[in-house]
C-alpha cells in the first residue's frame, strides 16, 4: 500500500495543474440521510475529530476535503516544531490551523457567513486541506444530509434543494459514490442508495457503507447486506462502528475508537469471518485503491482531454507571440509585415481567396455581389415607370406643352419632362448602394482579426482609422460618378435608341389596343342582340298562346309588350278615360308634355316662357387661382395620354437597364478596386514611422498577463502528461 502514496502524490499534481473546463477529475463523494453517520465515517478516515456536530442539518455546504500524506517527520511551515498534522482553508490561505477544534469552528463560521444561521443550505463548497502522515492522499466531498421535513426557519423545499445538490455532484461519471446508510433501517428506504441508483443504475461506481452496526437489535445482524446478498453493488458494502455519544462527550481519541471498532468485528460471532473487510481503516484503504483504479481506468479519456487542453494552450500562447526586443529594426520589420499581411488579407477577402471552407454564410466579395445583384437590381425591378404619375399629370403636361393653341399632334416636350421626372427616381437607390458597399468593406476590415492585431490593440485601432479615412475618400468620387451618370441620362433623351418604341410604334400599339377594344365591344353587342332576339321570340310565343286562349273564350287578343305603360283610351261613348293599361310601346310623360307645349305654344293649356330678368348683369366668371385638369377624359385626351404612357414605359426600361449595369461597375472601379490598390501604400505612409514603433507595437498589460498565464498552463499540462504516462505504466498488485 505504501507504493500507492508516491503515485497519488504525483496524480495530485495533475489535479492541481488541470483547471480547464470539461476535464472531470476522479473524486469520492459521500452522501446519506441526515444523522446517517457521514461525519463519523470521514472523521474515522482522517483520524481526527474536526467536523461540526449537533441536531438537525449540521453540514449545510459541501465540504471538499483534501487529504495530503506527509512524512512523519514533517514540520510546520511557520515554525520549526515537529507538528505532524494541520489544516488549511482555501478562503483563508494565509492562516494555518493546528488545533482541529479551530478547524471545526472555522467550518461553522464559513457556513454561517454564506447561508446564515437559519439552517439554510448552499451549493458553494468549503475547501479544506489536511496534511497528516496518517492519511492516504484522497479527495472526499461531504454533502449535506438528505432530509424529509423542514424544521425551524428552513425553506419549505429544503428536501428538494439538498437532493438536487447531492445529485449534481454524484452524476459526474468520474465520481465514486459512497452511500452511507444506518444499519437500523431497511435498505429499500435508504435515501442514499435510491439517489445513487438514479445516476448509477448498474451500481458500477457505488460503494455502500453500513453504519451503527453495533446498535442493531439483539438477535439481528447485517451479514446478508455486507456480503452483497440483499442488494448487489459491484464495489460491495463495508460495515462501520460509529463513536458513541459518550465517547464524543468525554473527548476520547478516535484512534481508541478505531481500536474498539476492530475488536468489535473480530470478536462478534456474526462478523468475525468477514472482519478483515470491515471497519474504517479498511474503508480508507478500499477507497484509496478504488480511486487509484478509477484513475487508471479514466486515464485514456483524461489524457485525451489534457492533450486537447495542451494544444489549445499552445495555440493561445502562439497567438500572443514572443516578447518584443528593443532593437528598432526588429520592430520595423514586424510592423511592415503586419501592414503587408493586412493589405493582402483585405484583397483576399474581396477576391474570395480568404474564405473558410466550412463557412455557412457569404463573406467578403460574395456579399458585395449579393448587394449588386439581389438588393440593388431587385429594388430597380420593383420600380414602376408610372410610380407617382397619374393620368391627370400626363394630361396637364400635354396641355401645358401646347400653350394657348390646340395642338394637332402630341407635343414631344411633355414626353421629355415626364420621362426625366421618372428617371431622377433612380438616383436615391443608386447612392444607397454605394453606402451599402462601403459598410460591407468596413465589415471586412473589422473581421480581419489576425493574431498580430489582437496582440497590438493600438496598432489595430490606428489601422482601422487609416482604412476608414481611405474608404471615405473613395466614397466621395464614387457618389459623384453616380450622380453624373444619372445627369447624363437626364441631359439627353435619346428617342433614336434602337430599343425605343418610338411614336410610330406607340401609335401602332394604340391602334392594336383600339382594335381589340372594338372587337370586345362588338362581341358584347352581339351577345346583347342575341339576348334581345330571344326575349322577342319568347314574347311572340306568349302572344300566340294568349290568342289561342282568347279565341276559345271569344275575346280579342291583346298585343304583348315588354314595357307596358299606362295611357289614355277611348270608351264606347267617345270620352277619354284611364282604364287598365293596354300593353304596347310607351312614351315618357315628360316627352308628351314637351311635345304638347311645343305645339300649343302660348295657348290656353301652355305656359308662357319667362323673359330674362332685366336686372341680371352680363359678365364672365372670375378666373380661379389654381387651375387643374379635372373631369373625364375625352377621346382625344385618352389617345394622347396612352401614347405618352407607352413612350415613358419604353424609355424608362432602357434607362433602368443601363443603370443596372453602369452603377455596379462605377462602384467597383471608384470604391472597391481603388481601395485595394491604395491600401498598402496608404498604411505604410501613415503608420510606418520610426518614432511610432514603440507606441504602435506596445503590448497592453492584459496581453502580457495572458501570455504568462498561457505559458504557465502549457508548462503544467506538459508535466501532467508526463505524470499520467508514469501512472499508465504502474502495475496494480
Amino acid at each position: 500500500m505504501e507504493k500507492l502514496i508516491p503515485v497519488i502524490n504525483k496524480l495530485q499534481d495533475v489535479f492541481n495543474a488541470v483547471t480547464s473546463e470539461g476535464i472531470d477529475l476522479p473524486q469520492i463523494v459521500v452522501i446519506g440521510s441526515q444523522s446517517a453517520g457521514k461525519s463519523s465515517v470521514l472523521e474515522n478516515i482522517v483520524g481526527r475529530d474536526f467536523l461540526p456536530r449537533g441536531s438537525g442539518i449540521v453540514t449545510r455546504r459541501p465540504l471538499i476535503l483534501k487529504l495530503i500524506n506527509i512524512p512523519s517527520d514533517g514540520k510546520s511551515k511557520e515554525t520549526d516544531s515537529s507538528i505532524e498534522e494541520w489544516g488549511e482553508f482555501e478562503h483563508a490561505r494565509n492562516k494555518t490551523f493546528y488545533d482541529f477544534s479551530q478547524i471545526r469552528e472555522e467550518i461553522q463560521k464559513a457556513t454561517d457567513a454564506e447561508v446564515g444561521t437559519n439552517k439554510g443550505v448552499s451549493a458553494k463548497p468549503i475547501s479544506l486541506t489536511i496534511y497528516s502522515p496518517h492519511v492516504l492522499n484522497l479527495t472526499l466531498v461531504d454533502l449535506p444530509g438528505m432530509t424529509k421535513v423542514p424544521v425551524g426557519d428552513q425553506p419549505k423545499d429544503i428536501d428538494r434543494q439538498i437532493r438536487e445538490m447531492n445529485k449534481m455532484f454524484i452524476q459526474r461519471p468520474n465520481a465514486i459514490i459512497v452511500a452511507v446508510t444506518p444499519a437500523n433501517i431497511d435498505l429499500a428506504n435508504s435515501d442514499a442508495l435510491q439517489l445513487a441508483k438514479e445516476v448509477d443504475p448498474e451500481g458500477l461506481r457505488t460503494i455502500g457503507v453500513i453504519t451503527k452496526i453495533d446498535l442493531m437489535d439483539k438477535g439481528t445482524n447485517a451479514v446478508e447486506i455486507l456480503t452483497n446478498r440483499v442488494l448487489n453493488l459491484k464495489l460491495g458494502f463495508v460495515g462501520i462502528v460509529c463513536r458513541s455519544q459518550e465517547d464524543i462527550i468525554q473527548n476520547r481519541p478516535i484512534r481508541e475508537a478505531l481500536a474498539n471498532e476492530k475488536k468489535f468485528f473480530s470478536t462478534h460471532q456474526a462478523y468475525r469471518n468477514i472482519a478483515h473487510k470491515m471497519g474504517s481503516q479498511y474503508l480508507a484503504q478500499t477507497l484509496n485503491k478504488l480511486l487509484l483504479e478509477h484513475i487508471h481506468h479514466c486515464l485514456p479519456d483524461l489524457k485525451s482531454k489534457i492533450t486537447e487542453s495542451l494544444v489549445d494552450a499552445e495555440r493561445e500562447l502562439q497567438s500572443y507571440g514572443d516578447p518584443l526586443y528593443d532593437e528598432r529594426t526588429n520592430k520595423g520589420g514586424l510592423l511592415l509585415s503586419i501592414l503587408t499581411k493586412f493589405s493582402n488579407d483585405y484583397k483576399g477577402a474581396i477576391e474570395g481567396k480568404l474564405t473558410d471552407s466550412g463557412a455557412k454564410e457569404l463573406y467578403g466579395g460574395a456579399r458585395i455581389s449579393f448587394i449588386f445583384n439581389e438588393i440593388y437590381v431587385g429594388c430597380l425591378k420593383t420600380m414602376s415607370p408610372f410610380d407617382g404619375l397619374e393620368l391627370n399629370d400626363i394630361r396637364t403636361a400635354i396641355r401645358n406643352a401646347t400653350g394657348p393653341n390646340t395642338a394637332l399632334f402630341v407635343p414631344e416636350i411633355s414626353f421629355e419632362l415626364l420621362t426625366k421626372r421618372q428617371i431622377i427616381r433612380l438616383l436615391e437607390p443608386s447612392l444607397q448602394c454605394v453606402d451599402y458597399v462601403f459598410e460591407e468593406l468596413m465589415r471586412i476590415v473589422s473581421q480581419l482579426e489576425s493574431k498580430e492585431l489582437l496582440r497590438f490593440e493600438i496598432l489595430r485601432t490606428k489601422i482601422v482609422e487609416v482604412v476608414t479615412e481611405l474608404l471615405n475618400e473613395c466614397r466621395s468620387p464614387t457618389k459623384q460618378m453616380i450622380e453624373n451618370l444619372i445627369r447624363i441620362e437626364l441631359a439627353y433623351i435619346n428617342t433614336g435608341h434602337p430599343d425605343f418604341i418610338g411614336s410610330e410604334g406607340s401609335i401602332n400599339q394604340l391602334v392594336d389596343e383600339k382594335v381589340k377594344e372594338k372587337e370586345v365591344e362588338i362581341r358584347r353587342k352581339m351577345e346583347e342582340n342575341q339576348r334581345a332576339q330571344a326575349e322577342a321570340e319568347a314574347a311572340a310565343l306568349q302572344f300566340q298562346q294568349q290568342q289561342l286562349n282568347q279565341k276559345n273564350q271569344g275575346k280579342q287578343p291583346t298585343v304583348p309588350a315588354r314595357n307596358p305603360a299606362p295611357g289614355p283610351t277611348a270608351n264606347p261613348r267617345g270620352t277619354v278615360s284611364n282604364p287598365a293599361p293596354v300593353p304596347g310601346p310607351s312614351i315618357p310623360t315628360t316627352a308628351i308634355a314637351s311635345a304638347i307645349q311645343g305645339k300649343v305654344g302660348s295657348g290656353q293649356n301652355g305656359k308662357a316662357k319667362k323673359k330674362p330678368s332685366s336686372n341680371k348683369r352680363n359678365s364672365l366668371d372670375s378666373v380661379p387661382i389654381n387651375i387643374k385638369s379635372e373631369g373625364p377624359l375625352s377621346e382625344k385626351e385618352k389617345y394622347e395620354t396612352n401614347l405618352i404612357r407607352s413612350l415613358i414605359q419604353s424609355y424608362f426600361n432602357i434607362v433602368r437597364t443601363n443603370t443596372q449595369d453602369t452603377i455596379p461597375k462605377s462602384i467597383m472601379f471608384f470604391l472597391v478596386n481603388q481601395s485595394k490598390e491604395l491600401m498598402h501604400n496608404r498604411l505604410v505612409e501613415k503608420l510606418y514611422k520610426e518614432e511610432s514603433f514603440d507606441v504602435l507595437l506596445g503590448e497592453s498589460p492584459e496581453i502580457v498577463a495572458r501570455r504568462k498565464a498561457a505559458k504557465d498552463s502549457v508548462s503544467k499540462l506538459k508535466r501532467a502528461t508526463e505524470i499520467l504516462n508514469e501512472v499508465r505504466d504502474f502495475t496494480f498488485k
